[in-house]
């Protein structure tokens, strides 16, 4: 700040106070002593003010603000370049600097526990019930608005408590993934399917490959959907349907990886118009140090506390 705007502030704040000071202490000098039947003159609506002193709490509540007003400007930046008597405002103060101060403190005291985690593999941090709380802590804040607050997902987004990875679910894969970020996008093939070839097509993945019904007026050639499939599909998800990892295609025979959907109509509506899925990268705003707590915290969502125990697990059907 230069020093003319610094003097207009200190001219107009300083100015500000002793003007309320003056008018404080002179219209009480003026005032009757005392309560008295004497009205100020005016009435409205039959309603007379009376010309009786400011109650004397009131007066020093006045002469309270104004002390604690200059104590304030001496201790704290306010008066244009004038940087407080305290220590930490030698930058001055902005909500930036309080921000920074917090972060800092919070760095100097979690910071050892952050790096201690971050020195481990991700699969033994997931064993630690410490760590798996403040992973858990980081997906509420940063992950839960797409993924749920259970990490099941939402019509779009993956569920985190299964064994369906698009890009893989080994640990370090999921932390590479929280890292950078991932950006898949499936095609359109309404153009050049046509509307019989998507109906066809849908009902091939539907029926053949995830291994669920079809409706019974669906009128589909799964035969041609097959053949559609071969010359279309296979570049991403296999000729098995299985997927392909390194570009983030799902398993098709896994219907519970249809993150829009298993229905027929659903299906051939990801055919027609194709899907864009982005996940942001998290890199610059957690940092490796809390990406780890991160990975490990969702790699051990779908492997139970039990597995990453090593202790047997009682058999189930998911």
């Amino acid at each position: 700040m230069t020093t003319f705007w610094s003097t207009w502030i200190c001219v107009l704040t300083l100015g500000s106070l002793i003007g309320l000071t003056w008018l404080l202490i002179g219209t009480r000098k003026g005032e009757t002593k005392g309560s008295v039947d004497q009205t100020m003159g005016h009435s409205f609506d039959g309603i007379e003010e009376y010309d009786n002193p400011l109650p004397q709490w009131w007066f020093l509540l006045f002469a309270g603000t104004l002390v604690f007003s200059v104590g304030y400007l001496v201790l704290y930046p306010g008066l244009g370049n004038w940087k407080g008597i305290l220590p930490g405002y030698e930058n001055g103060w902005t909500g930036a600097h309080e921000w920074e101060k917090e972060m800092a403190r919070a760095d100097a005291r979690f910071g050892p526990i952050f790096a201690k985690f971050a020195a481990m593999p991700v699969e033994e941090v997931a064993k630690d019930p410490q760590a798996l709380k403040m992973g858990g802590r980081l997906f509420a804040s940063n992950c839960s608005v797409c993924h749920g607050s259970d990490a099941k997902g939402a019509f779009g987004f993956p569920n985190l408590t299964d064994n369906n990875w698009r890009w893989g679910g080994a640990a370090d894969t999921i932390k590479t993934t929280i890292m950078g970020g991932r950006m898949a996008a499936m095609p359109a093939w309404g153009e050049m399917l046509g509307d019989a070839g998507v109906k066809n097509v849908a009902a091939y993945v539907r029926h053949d490959l995830a291994g669920l019904p079809l409706p019974a007026d669906s009128g589909a050639d799964l035969e041609a959907g097959k053949q559609a499939f071969s010359t279309t599909c296979v570049a991403c998800h296999g000729t098995n349907g299985q997927g392909t990892e390194a570009m983030g295609a799902p398993n098709l025979t896994q219907p519970a990886g249809f993150i829009y959907g298993t229905s027929l109509a659903q299906l051939q509506q990801t055919i027609r118009h194709g899907r864009q899925g982005h996940m942001p990268a998290q890199n610059e705003m957690l940092g490796n140090d809390k990406v780890q707590l991160l990975a490990a915290y969702v790699y051990s969502l779908s492997k139970g506390n039990e597995q990453l125990s090593g202790e047997p697990q009682a058999s189930s059907v998911k």
